[in-house]
């Protein structure tokens, strides 16, 4: 009895501190080995005597050894089957050391987890059995009907404690009824691991893929400490303040969103420099150190004859001169006439070289400023809107273009001094999803030349 007394005193100690998962179709096998205790009934047919034997100390048979494995398999919703085989050697039935008798028996009894009624303990596993078997004593034997009540306490995932009790009983009269309690360790095996990560399925929140431990199963493709699911780039190892990511150049903007993930730049720009702060960035400034306007690829515009007016506003860029001249020298090409005297625009009808009203008298005035401004050189661009196909376009802005400088050969200006250009549709100043837009298209632009 000092035996039980001990093991009863180690489960109760265990059941304070573990808290473990009970056996279900994640841990299908159990396997159990320990002691068993019998008391014979010293009257089956007196409830009071029996209740006596279930409580009293001098009744119960115990051999001081392991006399008892057991075989689990969970089955499902809660149920399980048993096989066992128990030893024992019986020295009292009524009185102490009245009695000389090797006792043994092989079980196999269905399990309900009572968890299925009143919810998952997590460690304490309780249970109702019934089930039959063959006992022999005194070397007498019959078939007894079994029933109990039983629990196990998991220690951790795969070591617990069992303890069972019940009561066996015939009808055959061949083995007297009498009580049966084991107490020992199992240990459970065989659950269920999808991926094979060494994780039970139970346990793991990504069954389907292998990972860690310290995620629950999940994976860590990249190592960076950040699992999958929560890793905006789970294949390239980065921060957890970038949600995962890598930020290359330590700008603080995360490579999947830097257009420029190797070199430092702002959030205002997305990640890229703008070293001169003119607003064009790094990447696309032809002109990284000095600040220049974005039409002209971030580089300052160029004054190549000093004279104070712009390249791309003189004409004459290589000489210096005055703006009034457009950067020539005074009294130079355009003598005393300005540029407005020359640069226009002429319009013409739908898909015709024929100039729409007014704007011979435009044609007039220049063909008079250049008589008077004989150094004077113009170009003459023809434009067309989109309707028709690109080459018709090309070939009627042609025709306009020339329509123009015929006209102004008839009037007097030797043909050296105008040049022409054709553009088609590919210079639109205007939408061409308008009349009125059209209408803007249809034209040739007359401009100053230097050649």
């Amino acid at each position: 009895m000092k035996y039980l007394k001990l093991l009863f005193s180690v489960v109760f100690f265990l059941t304070t501190v573990f808290h473990i998962n009970a056996q279900d179709e994640n841990n299908p096998w159990v396997v159990g080995f320990g002691v068993n205790s019998v008391d014979i009934y010293s009257n089956p047919d007196d409830f009071t005597d029996q209740l006596k034997d279930l409580l009293g100390n001098s009744d119960w048979n115990i051999l001081p050894a392991i006399s008892r494995i057991s075989v689990d398999r969970y089955i499902k919703n809660g149920f399980s089957v048993q096989l066992a085989g128990s030893l024992n050697e019986i020295t009292t039935v009524q009185a102490e050391n009245d009695s000389d008798f090797f006792y043994w028996a092989v079980d196999a009894i269905a399990k309900y987890d009572l968890n299925y009624l009143f919810g998952e303990t997590g460690w304490f596993d309780p249970y109702v059995y019934l089930g039959g078997g063959y006992t022999s004593l005194d070397g007498v034997g019959e078939v007894l009907l079994n029933g109990g009540v039983g629990f196990n306490i998991w220690i951790n995932e795969k070591l617990g404690i069992n303890f069972q009790h019940g009561t066996k009983a015939g009808f055959a009269d061949k083995v007297n009824a009498h009580y049966q309690n084991a107490l020992g360790l199992v240990i459970r095996f065989g659950a269920k691991d999808s991926d094979g990560d060494g994780i039970s399925d139970k346990l793991d929140e990504c069954p389907n893929v292998p990972g860690l431990k310290v995620f629950k199963g999940c994976p860590d493709s990249d190592g960076d400490g950040i699992k999958d699911s929560d890793d905006a780039c789970p294949n390239v190892a980065g921060l957890a303040a970038m949600n995962g990511c890598p930020d290359s150049d330590g700008d603080g903007i995360a490579d999947n969103n830097d257009m420029c993930p190797n070199a430092k730049g702002t959030k205002a720009n997305k990640g890229c420099p703008d070293a001169d702060g003119d607003g064009v960035l790094d990447k696309n400034d032809k002109c990284v150190s000095v600040a220049g306007p974005s039409a002209n690829t971030g580089c300052p515009w160029p004054d190549t004859d000093g004279d104070g007016v712009l390249d791309k506003d003189d004409k004459c860029p290589n000489k210096a001169g005055v703006a009034s001249e457009m950067g020539c020298p005074a009294g130079g090409k355009l003598g005393d006439a300005n540029a407005e005297d020359f640069e226009n625009e002429v319009y013409f009808e739908f898909d015709k070289k024929i100039f729409k009203p007014g704007s011979t008298k435009k044609l007039d005035e220049i063909v008079k400023a250049m008589k008077e401004n004989k150094n004077v050189i113009l170009l003459l661009e023809g434009h067309t809107d989109s309707i028709g196909t690109e080459t018709y376009n090309y070939d009627l802005s042609k025709d306009r273009a020339n329509t123009v400088r015929d006209y102004m050969i008839r009037k007097g200006i030797d043909s050296s001094r105008l040049q022409s250009k054709y553009f088609g549709e590919t210079k639109p100043v205007a939408t061409n999803t308008t009349a009125k837009g059209r209408k803007e298209n249809r034209r040739v632009e007359i401009k100053l030349s230097l050649n």
